[in-house]
């Protein structure tokens, strides 16, 4: 997508460029360039978190006064732009785009106090403690419990999916603290503020691509300040939806799936067709391609509206419809460079994704990371409320309106 910008836009990307050229270490880079989902390599990506805070461009969305640039919605897309062409890591949503905020907006003047540094410095990484065995995309269904105790809440439970609770150092969790009451009117928002708490156990779950990304956390009696709740004691519910608002509009996306599009663009020109010759010269390919493409400009044309401030951007149903096209987007993407990879993109490739700049460079990263990629973006369409859910909630406010 082509915006043309002013020359003082334009002085700005020079200055984004040339700290992007050389901040990043080789590690980092390396990161950026084995990273398949919205979760990059975490020991690196973390790194890199600290590396922006230190010249001040952690948190590009945030409001001044709790440490964000200031920036203008151009600049934060041309920052975005100018960091997807160089391939690098993706900093983790979870502190920055849905728990930070939150806190923002819901979180007592201690919450603030005591929270909104570290996630803004890269010091804390906090996980999501929503999906159970039994509760997933039905969330309300959860029953991980909590019951009252003096000035503390008794957890009992299980929580899955959790991702990186094993590198994590803090949790935002639901729990069940009214049994009786309807479903959503009996859970509780609680940030815990630390992962080592007597009676958690924290157990990685092995992914397709042989790395322990997902996480599963039991909790056995375990004792936290009931001064980590978000909101009023069974209104959880509400407060679970106000960061979903966050966690489905998230950050433009095009530039990234631009990126990804043009890799593949390089790619085809190689790539053995099964019909004989290349990809570039395979008629059906091409065709395929070009419909991707298509939808692609349709996505860069929807983020162009909320970037020029159309109406859209503060409609109700915008972070649903968002997350329904960046996802399938994603998929898209992620199929077109499986079928480009071909036979190279095996589904075991712990090598490819584990970064070690002391190791020989791999050749072929472009199929070395499709499978991986096109697995995690399957996963796409399901976290922060399925497909499916959204599209029952753009009717419904199309039938409200």
């Amino acid at each position: 997508m082509n915006i043309d910008f002013s020359e003082e836009l334009e002085a700005f990307r020079r200055e984004v460029a040339d700290f992007l050229d050389t901040a990043p270490t080789p590690a980092i880079r390396e990161a950026g360039r084995k990273t398949t989902s919205v979760f990059a390599p975490f020991k690196e990506v973390m790194a890199w978190h600290r590396i922006l805070h230190a010249k001040g461009w952690s948190a590009p969305a945030w409001p001044v006064e709790y440490g964000g640039t200031g920036w203008s919605v151009e600049q934060r897309y041309i920052f975005a732009e100018e960091h997807w062409k160089r391939d690098l890591p993706p900093l983790l949503p979870n502190g920055l785009q849905m728990v930070g905020p939150l806190i923002m907006e819901l979180g007592t003047p201690e919450q603030k106090a005591l929270y909104l540094p570290g996630i803004l410095a890269g010091e804390d990484y906090w996980t999501q403690g929503y999906s159970e065995p039994n509760a997933g995309s039905d969330l309300a269904s959860l029953s991980c419990s909590a019951v009252a105790d003096g000035d503390d809440y008794i957890i009992n439970g299980q929580k899955i999916w959790t991702t990186l609770a094993h590198e994590a150092n803090r949790m935002f969790m639901l729990v069940r603290t009214n049994k009786e009451a309807k479903k959503q009117a009996g859970i509780t928002f609680l940030l815990l503020d630390r992962m080592d708490y007597p009676g958690m156990v924290v157990r990685p779950i092995i992914g397709l691509d042989g790395l322990p990304e997902q996480c599963e956390v039991f909790f056995d009696n375990v004792r936290v300040p009931q001064s980590g709740r978000v909101g009023a004691e069974n209104d959880g519910w509400s407060v679970a939806k106000q960061l979903l608002k966050h966690e489905r509009g998230g950050a433009a996306l095009s530039p990234m799936l631009r990126r990804k599009m043009a890799l593949i663009r390089q790619a085809v020109v190689d790539a053995p067709s099964p019909h004989g010759g290349t990809l570039a010269d395979d008629p059906i390919f091409q065709r395929d391609l070009g419909e991707v493409e298509a939808e692609l400009v349709s996505y860069e044309a929807f983020e162009r509206m909320i970037l020029t401030g159309h109406p859209i951007g503060n409609d109700p149903a915008m972070p649903s419809l968002n997350k329904i096209m960046s996802t399938e987007m994603t998929q898209l993407l992620g199929v077109m460079q499986a079928r480009v990879a071909g036979l190279g993109a095996v589904p075991q490739q712990v090598e490819a994704l584990t970064v070690d700049p002391a190791a020989e460079p791999l050749d072929d990263l472009f199929s070395l990371t499709a499978m991986p990629f096109y697995l995690n973006a399957r996963a796409t369409s399901i976290y922060a409320g399925t497909n499916e859910i959204q599209r029952d909630l753009l009717a419904r406010t199309l039938n409200a309106a």
